[in-house]
This record gives C-alpha cells, structure tokens and sequence, in this order.
C-alpha cells in the first residue's frame, strides 16, 4: 500500500513540475517575444520600413542573427522601440542579444519560426523588378531559394521586405559592416549599384 502510495506521490510530482515548467516557459517566451515585438510588429511583422520581418523564419536563421548580435558580427543601430512603452531607453540589437541566455535563444528561434511571414505592402519599380528577378536567377538562388521567399534554405526570407531595411543590408555588406560567408559577400561586392536596385525592387514586388 505505501509502495502505492510512494509512486503515486513521485508521478503526482512529475506531472506537477511538467505542469510548472511549461507554465513558466510559456511566461517566458510571452515576455520575451512581446519585447521584439515592440519593434519588429505584432508577432515579427513589422510595421516599420527600416525594421524586417521575422515571422516565419527558419528557426536556424533565427539563432544565427541573435548570436551574430552578440558576438558582433552584425552592426546595431541603437533605436527607440516603435510599440508598447515607447518612452524607454533606445537600444540595439546587440546589447539585447548580449542579454539573452542560450535558452532564450532557443525559445524566441522557435516562436517566430511558428509565425506566419507577412510580405510588406509597398510600391515598386515594375520594370527594374523584372531586371532584378533576372539578376536574383543568375546569382543569388543558390542560397536563396524561390525568389528568397523560402525560409528552410535558412538564409532568412528577403523576399517581401521593406526596401529601406533591404538598402541597409546591402549597404552594411558592401561596407563590410556585416560579416557573412565568403561565397556571399564576393557576390554581393560584384554587383554594380544599379543592379543592388533593381534586385531591392525585385524583392519588394512579392507580396
């Protein structure tokens, strides 16, 4: 009988921290989620032409860009946050990479990797969109796939971002601000500014 009892007690406990731990994950990644999103937009959906969407990224692309941030591999440009308590302090992404743990990493990879990505909803260049698609066929889709829509190549989703986040980028690039794998970045110094363009127009016109 209190053999029973013991085990009985042991599964009650078991059942109880399981219960607890995925309550306090839960807490968790609704404190740290609703964090980016005071500036990424409700859910990683940005509202805001020079922050990216991150909804609906790969859950590897996801950790790759916070442990960018933290290690320094990635330039942040210190910013005020655009939603909730817009009277806090401006901060960047480095020094909030720097505050997360390994598990908050993990947690936040995983959270946006369940979002649905959303292609902003702005004007392009027709014309120079059609020239970029031709550039992105003959260069860029090994590694990008599917006009850079396809977020299991990892390589993040380009396609249906805000132009003024993808001019950074490829400034940052090309300024050698922002490290990346060798392959890419002799790609993307090979381009002529006309071409950068029309590829950022090419882009923008998946919605």
């Amino acid at each position: 009988m209190m053999r029973c009892m013991l085990k009985l007690s042991l599964k009650t406990v078991i059942i109880y921290l399981a219960f607890f731990t995925t309550l306090l994950s839960a807490q968790t990644i609704k404190e740290l989620s609703n964090m980016c999103n005071d500036c990424h937009g409700a859910f990683g959906v940005s509202s805001n032409a020079d922050i990216p969407s991150i909804a609906g990224f790969s859950e590897t692309s996801i950790t790759d860009m916070l442990l960018a941030f933290s290690e320094e591999l990635r330039p942040a440009i210190k910013g005020r946050f655009r939603h909730g308590d817009v009277n806090r302090p401006e901060t960047d992404m480095v020094t909030i990479a720097k505050a997360l743990t390994e598990h908050d990493i993990d947690a936040l990879a995983l959270y946006y990797s369940k979002q649905k990505f959303v292609a902003a909803n702005q004007t392009f260049d027709t014309a120079l969109a059609e020239q970029g698609k031709k550039i992105h066929q003959m260069r860029c889709t090994k590694c990008h796939e599917e006009g850079g829509s396809l977020a299991e190549d990892d390589a993040g989703i380009i396609a249906g971002q805000w132009m003024p986040y993808l001019r950074t980028a490829f400034k940052e690039y090309r300024t050698k601000q922002r490290m990346s794998e060798k392959g890419m970045l002799t790609k993307v110094n090979a381009l002529t500014e006309k071409q950068v363009q029309a590829l950022i127009q090419y882009y923008a016109s998946q919605q």
